[in-house]
């Protein structure tokens, strides 16, 4: 087997474990092993791409790898629950990052040895950087508001859409022109800067309630600049790996929005997360809640039948997931029965809650999806909230004026009484007020989560 032939069939290979992988992430119980898959299909890819007989030299190869691994193990292993939105976000931005770098070397070294650039080389090149311009900058966007160095708040002025607009128009336009005719450097690096620009923009007015779709539309972006970055350098592996990111994170988006019952042109232009408008949504003013001591929350806990906990960020933040478990191993030693009800965009990304809680071992069959669990509230004794918030919020169903009207929810107000654990009465990312908290019955366990959880598990075990 010659090397070229050779070379294309570890990206055969590497493909077909990447289809692997990402059908297995589709079951929670099966998605170690698609991890698994795609990182075996990484390196297969990788290994073919070294064998390229384009390839002469490796001193600069090996330094990438090296100084990638230096960064990479610290993301991978330091990075804290917590903070994997920020994580990913900046995975998004190398990846786009290294894809740009690629395409904007590609069309120098063309334009400096006078090589000619054919139509359909220029539309790969350009796209390729366009888009992974956009997510560059976009991605550093979406990190700086979840670090919280960038103000997580919409930034909004007038005539804001029509100059984000103006921006995307002219980048478009200057691709479409470089593509009829390419030898134009000067009108290259103007795409390059106005996309980057474009994508600065694009995530200014965005709120932080909307991050988990902006995070998976960077990705779907990403991938269609490396799918672009296949083309121009003609890496098969690329083209197929990109198409499967950039449309598996197109869908993601998609699914995103529907569990917030909101389109892409709200969320991109709709400025979702600002402070509500006066009279908009309905106060607290007049009503008040009712605290719930750890003795008493303890009692109701372990005698309960069944016990429907609600993880949110506050969960993450308290890094109390093993102390969920830990009560949930108590409950069901008196008998009684422990579900979770993860809504799908709990946390600050895709899946947090699922991550977090897989973290913990807590059996992957006792995780349920929104639809899963919403008509067993009902008969659920015990509704333990922990750190959600809008995710649960009555408005949803019941206040017109509400900014999250429509809002598909977990039905927490239909249990039979609720227990919900918070460090204070702050709002969500919504930035309104939660009815559920002010319902005669649900109860108020203020505290860090961890604490509260530990205090919960030693007044059950002494009891």
């Amino acid at each position: 087997m010659n090397r070229e032939l050779f070379v294309q069939a570890t990206y055969m290979v590497a493909s077909v474990l990447f289809i692997l992988g990402l059908r297995s992430l589709t079951k929670t119980d099966s998605a170690r092993r698609g991890m698994q898959q795609a990182a075996l299909g990484m390196l297969v890819a990788v290994v073919g791409t070294l064998l390229h007989h384009e390839i002469v030299r490796y001193e600069w190869i090996i330094a990438g790898l090296v100084l990638g691994s230096l960064i990479g193990y610290p993301l991978g292993v330091y990075v804290p629950m917590t903070a994997m939105p920020q994580r990913i976000a900046i995975s998004h931005l190398f990846g786009a990052l290294a894809a740009t770098l690629v395409g904007v070397a590609e069309y120098y070294t063309h334009i400096r040895d006078g090589a000619e650039i054919s139509p359909a080389l220029m539309a790969a090149l350009g796209f390729e950087v366009l888009f992974g311009a956009l997510t560059v900058s976009g991605s550093f966007m979406a990190f700086g508001k979840l670090q919280e160095f960038i103000t997580g708040r919409p930034v909004t002025y007038p005539g804001q859409n029509v100059m984000n607009l103006g921006v995307f128009a002219g980048a478009v336009g200057l691709f479409g022109y470089l593509i009829a005719n390419p030898g134009h450097p000067a009108l290259f690096y103007t795409m390059l800067g106005l996309a980057l620009l474009f994508g600065f923009l694009l995530v200014l007015p965005i709120g932080g309630a909307d991050m988990p779709v902006v995070i998976s539309l960077m990705n779907s972006y990403a991938g269609l600049a490396s799918s672009a970055t296949g083309f121009a350098i003609g890496n098969n592996v690329l083209i197929i790996a990109g198409a499967l990111d950039g449309a598996s994170g197109f869908i993601l988006s998609i699914i995103m929005s529907k569990a917030m019952n909101r389109s892409f042109r709200n969320i991109l232009f709709g400025a979702f997360g600002s402070a509500p408008a006066a009279g908009a949504a309905k106060t607290s003013e007049g009503l008040s809640v009712q605290s719930i001591s750890v003795e008493d929350a303890a009692l109701r806990l372990a005698y309960a039948r069944l016990v429907i906990v609600v993880p949110g960020y506050g969960l993450a933040v308290a890094q109390a997931q093993h102390q969920v478990r830990e009560l949930a191993e108590l409950i069901e030693k008196n008998g009684g029965e422990v579900k979770y009800a993860i809504h799908p965009v709990a946390g600050r990304m895709p899946g947090h809650m699922n991550v977090l809680l897989a973290e913990a071992n807590i059996p992957y069959d006792k995780l349920k999806d929104m639809e899963e669990i919403n008509h067993e509230f009902p008969n659920c004794d015990v509704a333990l909230v922990i750190g959600a918030n809008d995710v649960v919020n009555p408005a949803a169903r019941n206040d017109k004026a509400s900014p999250i009207y429509g809002m598909p929810i977990l039905d927490v107000d239909k249990a039979q009484s609720v227990i919900v654990m918070k460090r204070s009465m702050n709002t969500g990312f919504a930035g309104i007020e939660n009815e559920l908290f002010y319902l005669p019955k649900t109860q108020m366990l203020f505290g860090d989560a961890k604490s509260s959880l530990t205090k919960l598990v030693q007044e059950i075990k002494n009891g």
